[in-house]
């Protein structure tokens, strides 16, 4: 670089990070010009612009059936394991009880080299046992974090725990405010590896219009890719742009663990008693307790001055005559499916308002915290209460207190933010890879200074950011009790065992049905079944070789990467259907086409080893596989199935079914997504 920037000491000046623990680079302030001579060296493989980031329990262990009795709550509460979860996000707060250091876990396991760096109001006292936060960004005083999310503060009596309460964590904080430079993640992958963590966590994304890189001019694509190399899974949130539609999806490498998010099997409601009698079913988290009947009144008919009526109705900022609303129950609509709840409330409020009703037509049920007595309906109830307000000029309401059900059913339902694939530079890597609770789940929050140490705070939030880490305690689980498992067979262990139906055994359903594997992956997170999946599908490096030497990238690049692979591409290129992974995508298919897989016993040796297969056609799709029985009696470890898939209509959309070898103790299934085309 120096002959690029000028000088040493301009280097120097220059440079923001060294990535030389796990793998090579450098990240550095240069002109576009000092960017684009770097790039066309023989010895460099990509140069990209570093981006900004966005940042991305009680009920649901219970509803994933992970209790202390299952086979998974037994192992992760009382079993003995030394693994080690790599945080990358904003940090911790390291008062919270949730990082209070359990039994038995004063030492680390052996080979982890992880520090703890101390900073303002970060001490070595907050660096023992399970509480070892390692700050590496060297702008950061330390590794506390307070990241800016919209958390619902939870009050009531809620418990709190984790899936893999043993497990250490090994905390990197590269972001700040609810963004992260991509300079800094990489920083952290960096030294995650070199650490010796065996999971990797990052609830982080790019915005959703950054969509145009490969996956070597991206960040967390790069880290992960490193990771994957060291046998490290990598579980990622898949972002919360759902409601942008198909294909706005982060962390979408085949060697990444893309995690979506889901609602579980509880609600809390908040209903509405009218001043006729009848009651409208509502939802909500309230504090505040109203105590009798209030005049209700629509935002559409309390616009400001000068503010129009059409503009009033969503309670925005500023569009509220605060003379009309002052003592009033008042009505306000979505503008968006991202509206922010907690700001109308503030503005009711604000305005003197003394309660609030949001008609919410998607229905999601996502808890926010209000400042006023709120509660949330669907567009039914809405008509209900329109037809209400109309029948009488002495509309008056009052909101209930909240009360928690649990059971609900059908549970899980896809989250409306949730991001879905498919990725439209891989359309053939079907993503997310899993779904798993993402809805009004609650985790630990900041304790402000001025609260005692002690002071437990927790907070109900959703998006795939609390999705991931329920994933990442799973594949820790997993890697405790198989370390030598590769991150792929980890990975696909959670894929082929997961859950396409719900409590009530119907499929999945998302805001626009059912839900495909672009929603959801293979399906929500079954952890009992994840411990003993049966057979796994591993992706060797060869195998992303011969994918990065499909995809355009040059040869010697190639075995920069892989230090050990001098292997020549292949001819022709290589579709991404052919890579090792659990589940099947292809995308513009005109005639048919032969895919092949691996996959290796990792059952009982005294168990079931003969596999049958199961085969769900997509609609005018019609798949065969060969051999259809799998016997590994005779001491194969591993045995190779060929899938031919023949289109017997062209529709020019993705269409959905499944294969799955199954037998009396195991159920390994695989999502498939073919698109046939005409020629």
């Amino acid at each position: 670089m120096f002959d690029v920037i000028g000088s040493v000491d301009h280097a120097r000046k220059a440079t923001i990070h060294h990535y030389h623990k796990s793998f090579r680079g450098f990240s550095a302030r240069l002109t576009h010009e000092q960017a684009n001579r770097i790039a066309k060296s023989g010895s460099v493989v990509s140069v990209f612009k570093s981006r900004l980031c966005e940042l991305h329990t009680t009920r649901s262990w219970d509803f994933m059936r992970a209790t202390g009795e299952s086979p998974f709550g037994h192992f992760s509460e009382k079993g003995k394991y030394d693994v080690v979860i790599g945080h990358i996000d904003s940090g911790v707060w390291p008062e919270s009880p949730s990082f209070t250091p359990g039994d038995g876990m004063d030492a680390w396991p052996e080979g982890f080299k992880g520090q703890c760096v101390t900073g303002e109001q970060f001490s070595s006292s907050n660096c023992n046992g399970a509480r070892r936060f390692q700050p590496r960004d060297p702008h950061s005083l330390n590794s506390r974090g307070c990241n800016g999310n919209r958390h619902r503060r939870a009050r009531g009596r809620h418990t709190a725990r984790g899936g893999a309460p043993k497990a250490r964590l090994a905390v990197y904080k590269a972001c700040w405010f609810n963004h992260c430079e991509d300079s800094d993640v990489l920083k952290a992958f960096d030294d995650a590896i070199d650490d010796g963590v065996d999971v990797i966590t990052i609830s982080v994304g790019h915005a959703a219009a950054d969509r145009s890189y490969s996956f070597l001019e991206d960040a967390i694509s790069i880290g992960a890719f490193h990771a994957f190399l060291k046998r490290i899974v990598t579980s990622a949130a898949a972002g919360n742009f759902g409601s942008m539609g198909p294909g706005f999806i982060s962390n979408t490498a085949p060697w990444t663990l893309t995690v979506a998010a889901s609602s579980i099997d509880r609600e809390f409601v908040s209903n509405i008693q009218l001043g006729n009698g009848n009651t409208l079913k509502g939802y909500g988290w309230n504090s505040y307790q109203m105590n009798g009947f209030y005049y209700v009144i629509a935002g559409v008919n309390a616009a400001g001055p000068g503010v129009r009526r059409q503009d009033a109705r969503f309670c925005q900022r500023n569009t509220l005559d605060n003379s009309i609303i002052q003592g009033k129950v008042v009505v306000c609509l979505m503008e968006t499916s991202d509206d922010d709840y907690s700001e109308k409330s503030s503005v009711v409020r604000s305005g003197g308002g003394v309660g609030m009703i949001v008609v919410d037509p998607y229905d999601e049920k996502d808890l926010h915290y209000f400042e006023v007595p709120t509660s949330v309906i669907n567009q039914d109830e809405a008509n209900n209460l329109r037809n209400y307000m109309a029948s009488t000029s002495e509309h008056y309401v009052k909101i209930l207190s909240s009360v928690i059900n649990y059971d609900v059913k059908p549970a899980p339902k896809m989250a409306f933010f949730s991001s879905k694939g498919p990725y439209h530079l891989a359309p053939e890597i079907i993503k997310p890879d899993i779904t798993a609770p993402g809805v009004n789940i609650l985790a630990s929050g900041p304790v402000m200074y001025s609260a005692a140490a002690n002071t437990p705070n927790f907070f109900l939030d959703s998006g795939t950011s609390m999705a991931c880490p329920h994933v990442s305690g799973v594949a820790a689980v997993i890697k405790a009790i198989n370390p030598d498992w590769s991150a792929a067979e980890v990975k696909s262990a959670i894929m082929t065992t997961a859950l396409p139906g719900d409590n009530i055994g119907n499929p999945i359903q998302s805001n626009a049905g059912r839900a495909t594997p672009f929603d959801m992956g293979s399906g929500h997170l079954n952890p009992n079944a994840a411990l003993n999946p049966g057979l796994v599908y591993d992706m060797s490096e060869t195998d992303v070789y011969y994918f990065l030497c499909s995809h355009g990238v040059n040869i010697d690049i190639l075995r920069m990467l892989f230090e050990n692979n001098r292997a020549n591409c292949p001819n022709g290129q290589m579709s991404a259907y052919h890579l090792n992974l659990p589940s099947i995508g292809i995308n513009n298919l005109v005639g048919g086409v032969s895919v092949t897989r691996k996959v290796t016993y990792r059952g009982n040796e005294n168990g079931s080893m003969v596999f049958n297969v199961r085969i769900e056609n997509p609609q005018g799709i019609e798949i065969t596989v060969s051999p259809s029985v799998l016997d590994f009696s005779g001491g194969q470890k591993t045995l190779t199935f060929t899938v031919d898939v023949y289109p017997s209509q062209r529709l020019g959309k993705f269409v959905f079914g499944s294969l799955t070898w199954y037998n009396s103790i195991h159920e390994v299934r695989s999502p498939i997504a073919v698109k046939a085309v005409y020629n």
